[in-house]
């Protein structure tokens, strides 16, 4: 985490200003970017239009001029092409089973008649709550699962790697999460994997929402030299962290000669049918009894979003130390692009909650990865980029910049 020229870390524009229609920040990079297992320090971050609207909200108004009737006609198309009817498995969802994989899986066996396969990257710390809606997803929906238990050394070495070399609690998961999917449909003749929203619901590059299909370049590497997992060359982790290849395999993606050798799809299922967070999530309590958290998630007032791994809410902390994003901002945001909220109560929900610490689970996610609390406020401290972050007269940090108009620069 090095400083530039222009005194903002991670590659962000210095320049700091909001969405006029949400509350989300240019300074929030893309998926692609952010999960992405090269080394790249230049970020690249949500974009804007010329009336200060971000990609996020323009692919979400757009969704009101698609034609879903005909979107569903090319889904069931695409369906006809890849289903088999030997009893074998004809699409792949991967998932945890929260209320998005829950849709996706039930909708494509219940509706459409499909047979998937669904998998699971096991959280690198379950909750209780997590695991039941996991069991549920299975027992309710009626699925085959595979639940990949990943070396569990070798996750927690990479984990604490990428905490302390790029303030990313959850990279190393979203990574295995990500890989595993085409490793597995290959293996079991699957030409088809699903995943839900498409991330430029969220603030990938408006362009990515034009097309279903997932380029396979996301799901591949040329050369396991320009490999990195936690901030660290697949090189060094063998030479200098007692890992063998074999230990990191899973981690990785496949190689793109390989991979360009199958026939597998990777495609969004809501490129194809409308999705609405909050109606997925009735869905999933509906027809697999999936359970919110018994208590309002630390960081943000939502209680049912990203609940499965206590390392979780760490993650949403993190974001907000490094982007001046917390969870709350995400929310809030999603909310008032599906007009759930208006922009008003938005910013009071944002000013209430964004940045609370995550105390709940910190210190038993701590003796896990063996990370000692004070040095992990220290690396919280070294990670505040210039730009978003100063101290006030008391000595205590405090952002430069707020929706609210409240920052030391406002």
């Amino acid at each position: 985490m090095s400083e530039n020229k222009t005194k903002t870390l991670y590659g962000l524009p210095e320049e700091v200003f909001f969405c006029k229609r949400c509350v989300m920040s240019n300074q929030r990079p893309t998926s692609t970017q952010e999960f992405r297992h090269v080394k790249d320090s230049k970020k690249q971050t949500m974009q804007f239009d010329n009336e200060g609207i971000c990609d996020a909200c323009v692919a979400n108004l757009e969704k009101d001029n698609i034609d879903w009737h005909k979107r569903e006609e090319e889904l069931i198309k695409l369906l006809d092409k890849h289903r088999k009817n030997d009893g074998s498995y004809d699409c792949l969802v991967p998932g945890s089973g929260g209320k998005d994989s829950v849709y996706q899986a039930y909708v494509l066996k219940h509706k459409y008649g499909m047979n998937p396969l669904t998998i699971t990257w096991a959280p690198i710390l379950y909750t209780d709550y997590g695991y039941r809606n996991w069991k549920n997803w299975v027992d309710y929906g009626g699925f085959d699962n595979i639940s990949f238990m990943r070396n569990g050394r070798v996750m927690r070495l990479l984990t604490k790697l990428s905490i302390e070399n790029l303030l990313h609690p959850f990279q190393t998961f979203i990574l295995g999460q990500k890989n595993l999917a085409p490793k597995i449909a290959e293996k079991y003749d699957i030409n088809l994997i699903f995943y839900g929203e498409n991330e430029a619901e969220y603030g990938n590059p408006i362009a990515d929402n034009t097309s279903s299909l997932r380029d396979k370049a996301y799901f591949s590497y040329k050369s396991l030299d320009e490999m990195y997992l936690g901030g660290v060359s697949v090189k060094e982790l063998r030479e200098n962290y007692d890992v063998s290849l074999s230990d990191i395999k899973t981690f990785l993606p496949m190689e793109v000669s390989e991979l360009e050798k199958t026939n597998i799809e990777v495609h969004y299922l809501g490129y194809y049918l409308k999705w609405t967070p909050q109606e997925v999530y009735y869905f999933s309590v509906e027809n697999t009894e999936f359970h919110a958290r018994p208590f309002r998630t630390q960081g943000t007032y939502s209680k049912y979003n990203s609940i499965d791994d206590k390392i979780d809410d760490l993650h949403y902390y993190t974001t907000f130390i490094k982007f001046g994003i917390g969870r709350a901002t995400y929310d809030a945001s999603q909310e008032i692009r599906n007009s759930h909220i208006n922009r008003e109560e938005a910013v009071a929900l944002v000013k209430k909650y964004d940045g609370e610490f995550p105390d709940r689970y910190f210190s038993e996610t701590m003796e896990y990865l063996d990370i000692k609390e004070e040095a992990f406020m220290e690396l919280c401290n070294k990670g505040r980029s210039p730009h978003l972050w100063g101290k006030d007269s008391s000595g205590d940090w405090k952002r430069k910049h707020t929706v609210w108009g409240g920052g030391l620069n406002d």
